[in-house]
């Protein structure tokens, strides 16, 4: 018989503003922890908005995603911080390597929480809340900061028990539970249960997850779909088989996007971020080894209106010029040249690890794609040895809205380590 499965689920409290606090201790310095504060953009830039925030902070209504206007508006002496995704990247090596000691199997769900598969541990761990409290004290006793720890039979059990009583605290969601601890809860407060599904349970008087649990699974489909209907009487019931992976699933596309710091209305400076953005796709592919088959653009207008493009390649590619060209074509589709823009994106999808390629019926033209591709490889090289910065493309760079800076930030975190 296969033993019976033990998930834990760790989740730092508040993890950006805990992780700045936890530095700033470490330097003599006030606990952020302790008076309303925040980590968020600046105040006049349209990305400002609120990343974290503290649990006197939380008193004044702040919420996270709120744009840091607002929430200075509710709260005057709010204390702001800047994002430092440096030190947010080390802190989470730092917290995941603790749980890496004591369990078989980790697995990276967020940059602030992780899957641990304790499952065959019990006779080295033979109870399972005190080892999970032992991990949570020795991350806040080592790294400054706490977290909370869900114990369950499966990765759902695990991380709503996780989302209970905080901060620094071990809970449980067993299947003997599910009646008492998960059953009571709002709908909305069932993992991917997003608004718009909420809503439509709501409107038919599912308000609670024990009432979704026990309502005819038929009856949840036709109200919100087959797929997500099934999904969700499941998760009700306390049902989920995912398994915790130790290693991160072979991406099934790149893409990267960025919301420009003023309204673009000019298509050159908006063909030098579609080349930045494609050269940072590009670079992430050739270091993974693939190729594309399709390429997508989209635009978001400064009434937050979206529209996206997307068109198959005669040949798949990781090849920058070839990327940036696709994207150029998307775009002019898409843009009425009038409409000031807010944000772009490039993605590519469809992607093809080592397989041969089919030549053209013009030696001239695989010759090119060759160049190109040393190019790029050669340029990758030069990149990873001496750093992102050394090498941009000059008309990717050549623009006043700063997108170099965004460029080698995308490419810096691009890079892989030696």
């Amino acid at each position: 018989m296969s033993a019976k499965r033990l998930i834990f689920h760790v989740d730092v409290n508040s993890a950006f503003l805990s992780w700045e606090a936890a530095r700033r201790v470490k330097n003599g310095e006030a606990d952020l922890r302790l008076i309303p504060s925040a980590i968020g953009g600046d105040v006049e830039k349209r990305t400002g908005v609120i990343l974290a925030k503290s649990i006197p902070a939380k008193k004044y209504g702040i919420k996270t995603g709120e744009p840091v206007a607002s929430a200075k508006r509710k709260c005057p002496e709010l204390y702001l911080a800047r994002p430092d995704f440096g030190l947010y990247a080390k802190c989470s090596r730092a917290f995941t390597d603790i749980c890496g000691k004591y369990a078989p199997v980790v697995e990276k769900f967020s940059i602030d929480e992780c899957f641990l598969d304790m499952t065959g541990t019990e006779r080295i761990y033979p109870d399972p809340v005190a080892i999970a409290e032992k991990i949570k004290d020795e991350i806040r006793d080592t790294l400054g900061f706490t977290v909370n720890v869900g114990i369950g039979e499966n990765k759902l059990l695990a991380k709503t028990a996780s989302d209970f009583m905080k901060p620094d605290r071990v809970h449980t969601l067993f299947s003997d539970e599910i009646e008492e601890k998960l059953w009571p809860l709002p709908v909305r407060e069932l993992y991917s249960v997003g608004t718009a599904t909420a809503e439509k349970l709501e409107r038919a008087y599912i308000l609670t997850v024990g009432e979704l649990a026990r309502a005819d699974e038929a009856y949840v489909r036709r109200l919100v779909g087959d797929k997500m209907g099934a999904m969700i009487h499941n998760f009700a019931n306390g049902i989920d088989d995912s398994p915790v992976r130790g290693e991160p699933e072979e991406a099934k596309g790149y893409g990267n996007s960025t919301t420009l710091e003023r309204d673009i209305t000019d298509a050159r400076e908006a063909h030098r971020v579609l080349l930045a953005l494609s050269d940072s796709v590009g670079m992430r592919m050739r270091a993974d080894g693939v190729r594309a088959r399709c390429v997508s653009v989209t635009v978001r207008y400064n009434d937050f209106r979206d529209r996206s493009h997307q068109c198959a390649l005669p040949l798949p590619t990781d090849i920058t010029d070839e990327i940036y060209e696709t994207s150029k074509r998307l775009f002019s589709e898409l843009w009425d040249k009038r409409t000031p823009l807010r944000l772009l994106g490039v993605s590519v999808t469809d992607l093809t690890r080592g397989e041969a390629e089919q030549l053209s019926m013009f030696s001239e033209e695989d010759e090119g794609r060759e160049r190109a591709r040393k190019l790029d490889r050669a340029t990758d090289a030069i990149r990873h040895s001496f750093g992102a910065d050394t090498i941009v493309r000059g008309s990717a760079y050549r623009t006043d809205i700063n997108v170099g800076k965004k460029y080698k930030a995308s490419l810096d975190s691009t890079e892989k380590k030696p």
